[in-house]
């Protein structure tokens, strides 16, 4: 397949604005709500957040790359893209409910759902292109953790 920058560029663009919109939400409550919260040891620092999930962003952003160049050999392309965009609009769906409404319990079950969907999305992503589906990595393993410390913040509060 011919390399497509600005299909990349598009690709990257859409979960980065998605994270954007999850910052905005989460920005004042960072600052003033979330500090009040008893939260366990392994608590990352605030400052880790951001890089990480940029990071994470570009990463879904190149699997998504890589499967729309394949695009025309996908025999269920609207439920991949259907799957692909649940997952964004629950990741975003995350920062809302826990930051913005400060529901820790329903952010649980919200996350617990975002995993199971991250999941099949990777599935989905590897049987269309291997390094797609591998790329979900990184972003399975922190959403895991990220559940596991929503899960500690919920017991604590």
């Amino acid at each position: 397949m011919k390399f497509k920058p600005l299909a990349l560029i598009i690709n990257i663009a859409i979960p980065l604005s998605i994270g954007a919109l999850g910052g905005w939400a989460t920005a004042q409550s960072v600052k003033t709500w979330y500090p009040t919260l008893n939260k366990p040891s392994f608590n990352p620092p605030n400052w880790l957040f951001a890089p990480v999930w940029t990071s994470l962003y570009i990463l879904i952003g190149i699997a998504a790359y890589l499967v729309w160049i394949k695009r025309d050999k996908i025999v269920h392309l609207p439920r991949t893209i259907a799957i692909y965009f649940i997952q964004l609009i629950l990741n975003l769906g995350w920062s809302f409910i826990f930051f913005y409404q400060h529901e820790i319990g329903f952010a649980l079950a919200e996350i617990i759902f975002l995993l199971v969907i991250i999941i099949v999305n990777a599935i989905m992503f590897y049987k269309i292109d291997k390094w797609a589906g591998l790329i979900f990595i990184p972003y399975i393993l922190w959403v895991g953790f990220a559940t596991f410390l929503t899960y500690n913040i919920f017991i604590l509060n």
